[in-house]
C-alpha cells in the first residue's frame, strides 16, 4: 500500500477540510469546460477560459475566480496530475459515464466528500437519506469544529454532488438510487485502486470498486469491456484475476523515503 505522501503526488488529497465546504462538484461547469478544449489543454488554458473568456457564464470576476479555484480543488485541471490526466484521457469515451467519473475524482480529492461515501453506499435503493445524518457524520469526532450553519451547508453540497452523480434523487428529500455505471467507471476505479498499490482480486474488493455499487460479476463484465477497448488488460480464471495498465505510466516510489 502506498503512503498518503506518495498518493498526494498522484493527485489524491487528505486532511480534514475539502472543496465541498464551498460548492458541490459542479458537473455542468466541468462538462462544459472539458468540452471546450481537447485533452492537451493546460491548466493555464482552463484558467484563461474561465476567468478571461468567461465560458462558464459567471456574472462577476470574483465568481469566475472562485469557480476556477473550486474546479482546481476538485479536479486539478492539470495534466501533470496523474488522476486528472487519466480522467481527461477517458472523459469522451462514454458520455453517460461522465457524472460518475467526475464523482470518482472528486472523492479522491475531497476528504469531506470521501467521508460521506460509506453512509451513501450502505443505503438500500429507495431508502431515504436525511441531511441531518450527513451533518452528524461530518461532526463525528469533533462536534464543535463546525457551526450548525456550516454543517447544513456542507451537507447540502455533499448531497447535491451525490445527486448529480445519480446516487440520490429528489430535491427537498433525498432517496438512494443505483447509479449508471459503465466500463469507463470500472476502469477508473481499478486505476485508483492500482494507484494505492493493490493488485489482482484486491482491486475489485477495494473502496473504489465498492463505490460503484455493482456486484462482482458486473464489475468483471465491465472490466472485460474496458479491456476490449484497450483501456487496461484484464484476465480472469475463476477467482484469479489480473489487471494491468500498459498505456499508463505510474511513477515509481522509494518506500524508504517515507520511513
Amino acid at each position: 500500500m502506498r503512503s498518503e505522501k506518495q498518493l498526494s503526488q498522484l493527485g489524491f488529497k487528505y486532511g480534514k477540510s475539502g472543496a465541498h465546504s464551498a460548492r458541490s462538484m459542479m458537473i455542468e461547469e466541468l462538462t462544459h469546460l472539458l468540452f471546450s478544449r481537447d485533452e492537451s489543454a493546460t491548466k493555464a488554458n482552463y484558467e484563461e477560459d474561465i476567468i478571461n473568456f468567461n465560458i462558464l457564464h459567471k456574472p462577476t470576476e470574483k465568481s469566475r475566480r472562485l469557480t476556477y479555484r473550486h474546479l482546481v480543488d476538485l479536479y486539478a485541471l492539470d495534466n501533470d496530475v496523474l488522476l486528472f490526466r487519466v480522467l481527461r484521457k477517458w472523459w469522451e469515451r462514454h458520455e453517460a459515464s461522465q457524472p460518475v467519473l467526475a464523482l470518482q475524482l472528486a472523492v479522491a480529492r475531497d476528504p469531506l466528500l470521501r467521508a460521506s461515501a460509506e453512509r451513501i453506499l450502505q443505503l438500500e435503493p429507495g431508502e431515504h437519506l436525511s441531511r441531518e445524518s450527513i451533518e452528524a457524520l461530518l461532526a463525528q469526532g469533533d462536534p464543535d469544529r463546525f457551526s450548525a450553519a456550516s454543517l447544513k451547508s456542507f451537507a447540502q453540497n455533499i448531497n447535491g454532488t451525490w445527486t448529480q452523480a445519480g446516487y440520490l434523487s429528489g430535491r427537498a428529500k433525498k432517496y438512494r438510487e443505483v447509479p449508471d455505471v459503465s466500463y469507463v467507471n470500472v476502469a477508473y476505479a481499478l486505476f485508483l485502486a492500482h494507484c494505492h498499490g493493490l493488485s489482482g482480486q484486491r482491486l475489485f474488493d477495494s473502496f473504489w470498486c465498492r463505490m460503484l455499487a455493482q456486484d462482482k460479476t458486473r464489475l468483471y463484465e465491465l472490466a472485460h469491456r474496458a479491456s476490449l477497448r484497450g483501456m487496461l488488460n484484464f484476465k480472469q480464471a475463476s477467482e484469479v484475476v489480473e489487471v494491468t495498465f500498459p498505456d499508463l505510466v505510474i511513477p515509481e516510489f522509494n518506500d524508504a523515503e517515507d520511513q
